[in-house]
């Protein structure tokens, strides 16, 4: 890629949105521009309604995307979780509308997308959910323990999560760009052996990482993760 600038595209896990990623623009990993996407309800969209079906959020988001980041300017897409099939999903609808800027796709915390959720936290009571979905992240939300907070986080929360666990991948051929998957050595959620399941997912190459942490190990140091990111970028 020689020393043009990547944007790397982040999509946010459930439940959180474009302000983790804004942390992430005060690293100094040079060549790496990060570009946070915002869902709606949430932050500065708190009053529009959040997406329920990953396909909606893939039509909606993508030409967003394109707008924000130019038509031949190089992209890579991150995504953690949910995050990782909003990522993989609209890079698939990039790859159908021909865009020649992305490089690379990264995805974390993430089983294969033809996996599925088998374990469900929808339709739960509120006290079962927060429960069920703290064990699936393997770490405690702070709203979680301020009931005010709780209060405008849980509609988030539960569309993000319906969205997740209903979600079926789109069919079609592999992509053709790249696969990193990236997880933490200690996430008692996802699995290596379900990780590296995205090795099927693309025609490209793809490479499995792990880095210290568990299930939500990208919130401590995302410089390890950028300077991952940027290592992909002087290989190509």
């Amino acid at each position: 890629m020689g020393a043009e600038q990547l944007s790397l595209v982040c999509l946010p896990f459930a439940g959180s949105g474009a302000g983790f990623f804004r942390e992430w623009k005060k690293s100094e990993v040079a060549g790496i521009r990060v570009c946070p996407i915002q869902l709606p309800g949430r932050e500065e969209l708190f009053l529009e309604k959040p997406f329920e079906d990953v396909a909606d959020a893939v039509a909606e988001l993508t030409p967003r995307i394109v707008a924000e980041v130019g038509v031949r300017n190089p992209i890579a897409l991150f995504g953690h979780s949910l995050g990782a099939v909003l990522a993989y999903e609209i890079a698939r609808e990039l790859g159908r509308i021909a865009h020649p800027g992305l490089h690379h796709l990264y995805v974390s915390g993430s089983p294969g997308p033809q996996s599925g959720r088998t374990e469900r936290a929808t339709g739960l009571s509120d006290e079962e959910f927060v429960a069920k979905v703290q064990r699936f992240a393997g770490y405690r939300h702070a709203a979680f323990d301020n009931p005010g907070l709780l209060e405008v986080l849980l509609p988030i929360l539960r569309a993000d999560v319906a969205m997740h666990e209903n979600y079926r991948p789109t069919a079609g051929p592999p992509l053709t760009v790249p696969i990193t998957a990236l997880r933490g050595t200690r996430d008692g959620l996802v699995s290596r052996a379900q990780a590296e399941q995205w090795a099927t997912m693309t025609e490209a190459e793809f490479e499995y990482r792990e880095l210290q942490g568990v299930h939500m190990y990208l919130t401590e140091e995302p410089e390890r993760i950028l300077r991952i990111v940027a290592e992909g970028c002087a290989c190509r």
